[in-house]
């Protein structure tokens, strides 16, 4: 990338406003300065939600102050009065102060609805000057939405959200919505670029600090499938298979993680000797980097173990013996498919809802059988589609850094 462009995000107003937008907002500012952007909010109301990101409020940008709301009234009956002009000149003043050091503005909304259309006259005016550059992202559509109909009057200010504007860059959220603007505004849907709202699986489920930490450092979502193995490392838990059936399912070209969850286990010595036998399994078998033993990275606490059943996408438990096995109602608590050894003691607690293998056969027929049920499994196909594409770090490597640099 060049030289990093100097950011504004534009709205009627910012978080904690409660609404999509704003929580698009939100990420957006975290994510361009996590990657070292300078970046900040214009809104007509908000509170500053990050440090490093600088709240400006311009009452008049809002859609709810009071000489925004008297105006909306006036054109709500189709009348263009000179309270309509003085407003739209001077928001404009107040844009051209807020923009002085600004390359590029995004802004939500403005240009394709009509909160406030003072501020839109205004913003359509800087992007036909090209300074700053002007990304028009799109969630909403006033003349295609039958709520907003009997609000619509042709001729200005109102064809001003279908009209493609000269200097902007237009973005939307959706396929659909692309297909809609193309259609609004008579333009080429190839020039029209798709960026859709994305999500944070750790913030989404709460993720502690050292979940976070893990995440990031072990590629934890980078993993499909994410296998989970809470026990500790002792020999009747027969983590050799569990590593050999890991392993296999790389060779049926996946792309599996292990997380073995327990520490060594603290009451026999020969568990020091098994520790490295699964080393040099590891080894044999190049499946280092697959199998994690997490309590070389740290203690597991109660909200690390919680948050690992809710990131993993599967229980894997091939235990040659077990008294009882309490890692089967955990995976069942968090909704986790099952995989474990046909023992008698598993089907007294997860019955016909787990899949059985049988400890004689082969890491490969066990790796085919776990591949084929996640196959199957629409939440898992769908949760690995939404880390592939709605990943907000993917999302804004791929598609949202790009575009303010021109691309």
């Amino acid at each position: 990338m060049n030289a990093k462009p100097r950011l504004a995000i534009l709205h009627y107003a910012a978080p904690p406003t409660i609404g999509g937008v704003e929580s698009t907002i939100a990420a957006h500012a975290r994510l361009f300065a996590d990657h070292g952007y300078a970046v900040k909010i214009l809104a007509g109301r908000g509170e500053p939600f990050d440090a490093r990101v600088p709240l400006e409020t311009i009452p008049l940008f809002d859609s709810r102050a009071p000489t925004v709301e008297q105006v909306n009234r006036e054109l709500a009956r189709g009348a263009v009065t000179d309270a309509f002009t003085a407003l739209t000149a001077t928001i404009r003043d107040a844009l051209d102060r807020a923009l002085t050091d600004v390359d590029v503005c995004i802004a939500h909304n403005i240009a394709t609805l009509h909160k406030n259309l003072a501020l839109t006259a205004a913003l359509s005016a800087r992007a036909r000057a090209g300074r700053p550059r002007v990304l028009a992202w799109c969630h909403d559509f006033a003349w295609d939405d039958p709520v907003y109909a009997r609000e619509m009057r042709v001729g200005l200010p109102w064809d001003l959200m279908r009209q493609r504007w000269d200097g902007a860059r237009y973005v939307v959220v959706s396929q659909a919505r692309r297909r809609e603007l193309a259609r609004l505004l008579a333009m080429d849907e190839n020039a029209i670029t798709v960026v859709p709202p994305g999500v944070d699986a750790l913030e989404f489920f709460g993720a502690s600090p050292t979940t976070a930490r893990w995440a990031r450092e072990l590629a934890l979502f980078d993993a499909a499938p994410l296998l989970l193995l809470p026990a500790r490392v002792t020999r009747r838990k027969n983590i050799e298979l569990a590593i050999e059936i890991t392993a296999a399912l790389r060779d049926l070209g996946h792309a599996p993680k292990l997380l073995v969850m327990g520490p060594l286990g603290p009451h026999n010595p020969a568990n020091v000797v098994y520790r490295d036998e699964l080393r040099a399994r590891q080894d044999a078998l190049r499946v280092r980097a697959q199998v994690v033993f997490v309590q070389e990275f740290g203690a597991v606490d109660d909200a690390t173990r919680r948050d690992l059943y809710l990131l993993a996408d599967a229980l894997l438990f091939p235990s040659a013996r077990e008294g009882f096995g309490i890692p089967i109602l955990e995976a069942g608590l968090a909704r986790l498919p099952i995989f474990c050894a046909d023992l008698p003691v598993f089907h007294e607690s997860a019955r016909e809802d787990a899949h059985y293998f049988a400890l004689d056969e082969s890491p490969a027929q066990i790796a085919q059988q776990i591949a084929e049920m996640l196959a199957r499994d629409a939440r898992y196909r769908l949760k690995q589609r939404i880390l592939r594409e709605y990943a907000w770090e993917r999302l804004f490597a791929e598609r949202i850094e790009p575009l303010v640099h021109g691309g």
